[in-house]
């Protein structure tokens, strides 16, 4: 990726306003048209959001788009939206024992609620508050009962069962943090407490130490900032195997989105860790041993998409895409969502910008010269998201950010013209994502109150 010495993050003011005028557009069209009895929404074919048995991991997604609409336009409709089918139709995704997504689909949601609450954006009885904070601490607490302990901590496994770490779910471990930051306590068998906060920097830990490289020779392919997806351990005795992928290309190479999750959750984790008593987790680890895990990975991450993008940051949706090689010289060129190889990921940038200016934020006070470029990169990758061929400005076309890609190895995503790589779609997590990016955005060119998931803990 290269960057732009002109580039200001004021540029993004009139790119924001279109962006959100263009996100109620959406919003209405996608509740008024589709049909929940089918499942959650997940990604559009030929511009309609269509459904995708596999996780339900996207609904919360849906929901939480239109909480974020409101939040940045003050637009009551959204918020009647975003709250009504909250309490409507969330309740199953609390309890959802077959998932680790529930830092997805219920902090996106309730935890909205809860944070507008927080803030003083929305007014709630004293019940409603309640209600939003019964949410989380469920959710949190079932989510850590999927549980692997291996040598020296454990992880959340993924939905293929208690072998496997995915590199995504580091994200979720925010409603584990913010089970624990609302007081609460898993009880398990003989009335053991399970602290969430301990399962959360466990899982943590697990997935810097496993599914992210440092180029320290672990194995042929050890480039320092690489993930892989999947990382499989043997039950038995809880030792690591190998790396594995369900969604990129292979464990040896680095499927994108996956890196972005890493990206956006290790930087959402460093700037809060300041609120939270060391002596919570000083049992697992040191604040400073564990900023100093965190703080390597984050680098490590941010610097590997900076080397493996194209010039214009959106990345291909593998690292090591088999028909890359048929491109050329693709990384110092922008990227082209209209090839005949390889797909890009959009998606993979609306999530890893968040995560830019999250580390960048956290490093302002420690590192201001590498704080002031990945701000700049977040920047630079809204305002490429934000503008065409990245935006959608089709109003019959359902999605926001076009050009994101869900499944390419199960041959799931949509191409209009078979000559050409799948293109033109949207994905619920990649819209989602891009409206938390662009709230950020919005507030810190107001100067509002710094937009972040742990809000939701009143001071």
């Amino acid at each position: 990726m290269q960057l732009d010495s002109s580039f200001k993050i004021a540029q993004l003011e009139a790119p924001l306003k279109r962006f959100w005028e263009l996100s109620a557009e959406k919003i209405l069209r996608i509740e008024k048209s589709f049909n929940p009895a089918k499942g959650a929404p997940v990604f559009t074919e030929k511009g309609k959001y269509v459904t995708r048995g596999w996780t339900e991991w996207t609904q919360g997604f849906q929901y939480g788009s239109s909480l974020l609409q409101f939040d940045a336009t003050g637009e009551e409709q959204f918020l009647q939206i975003g709250r009504e089918n909250t309490v409507r139709k969330m309740a199953p995704h609390l309890t959802h024992t077959g998932v680790h997504d529930h830092g997805f689909n219920n902090v996106s949601t309730y935890g909205n609620l809860l944070r507008m609450l927080e803030e003083g954006k929305i007014e709630g009885s004293v019940w409603e508050k309640e209600f939003y904070q019964l949410a989380i601490k469920v959710s949190g607490s079932v989510q850590a009962l999927r549980w692997t302990t291996i040598p020296g901590g454990g992880y959340m496994y993924s939905f293929n069962g208690p072998h496997s770490l995915f590199v995504d779910t580091i994200r979720t471990c925010r409603v584990l943090i913010l089970s624990h930051g609302l007081g609460h306590v898993l009880q398990g068998e003989n009335d053991k407490q399970i602290n969430l906060l301990h399962r959360a920097i466990q899982h943590l830990l697990s997935t810097v130490r496993f599914s992210i490289f440092y180029g320290k020779g672990r194995d042929r392919y050890d480039l320092a900032g690489r993930t892989a997806h999947e990382i499989i351990f043997n039950t038995n005795d809880g030792n690591y195997r190998c790396p594995n992928s369900q969604q990129g290309y292979t464990g040896f190479s680095t499927w994108t989105r996956g890196l972005a999750w890493a990206i956006a959750g290790l930087g959402e984790t460093l700037e809060i860790l300041d609120k939270i008593p060391e002596s919570d987790y000083s049992e697992i680890i040191s604040k400073e041993a564990l900023t100093a895990e965190l703080s390597q990975a984050a680098i490590a991450t941010t610097e590997f998409y900076l080397a493996n993008t194209p010039t214009d940051g959106i990345p291909y949706w593998d690292t090591g895409a088999p028909n890359l090689h048929k491109m050329g010289d693709y990384l110092n060129r922008p990227s082209d969502p209209y090839n005949a190889h390889e797909p890009v990921d959009s998606s993979a940038a609306s999530i890893a910008a968040q995560g830019f200016f999250r580390i960048g934020n956290w490093l302002r006070t420690t590192d201001p010269k590498r704080s002031a470029k990945y701000i700049q990169v977040g920047g630079q990758l809204a305002q490429r998201l934000f503008g065409e061929p990245y935006l959608s400005t089709d109003s019959a076309h359902q999605g926001m950010i076009l050009h994101s890609i869900y499944h390419q190895p199960n041959g799931w995503d949509y191409a209009p013209d078979p000559a050409l790589a799948p293109h033109g779609e949207s994905s619920m997590w990649g819209d989602y994502h891009a409206r938390e990016l662009a709230l950020l955005l919005q507030r810190i060119l107001r100067g509002e109150k710094y937009y972040s998931f742990y809000n939701c803990i009143a001071k």
